[in-house]
């Protein structure tokens, strides 16, 4: 199994339900590929860069996890479908780290 990092974002007037139903989602993809997490580290609300979608802010959670690496792009996938995530980035980490 190889390390990742999952970084992505949420509007931040989606209420805390829908949230925790999101991270409970992303977690049980990762998990089901018999996937590890490491750690959930929930950033909070931080500015954008720039305007994206008309949002200002976005509401950041950060994962790092095992997994094969044929998982994923059916974490990929999920991420792509559901709506309220703005944006997410998937990256491998350095074996040397």
């Amino acid at each position: 199994m190889k390390a990742y990092e999952l970084l992505f974002f949420v509007d931040p007037a989606i209420e805390e339900d829908a949230r925790e139903a999101l991270l409970t989602r992303i977690q049980t993809t990762i998990t089901s590929q018999e996937g590890i997490i490491d750690s959930i580290d929930p950033w909070g609300k931080r500015k954008l860069a720039y305007e994206i979608n008309k949002l200002q802010d976005g509401d950041y959670t950060l994962i790092n996890f095992h997994a094969q690496p044929t998982s994923i792009a059916e974490l990929d996938r999920i991420m792509r479908i559901t709506d309220a995530v703005v944006r997410f980035m998937v990256v491998r980490k350095d074996p040397t780290e």
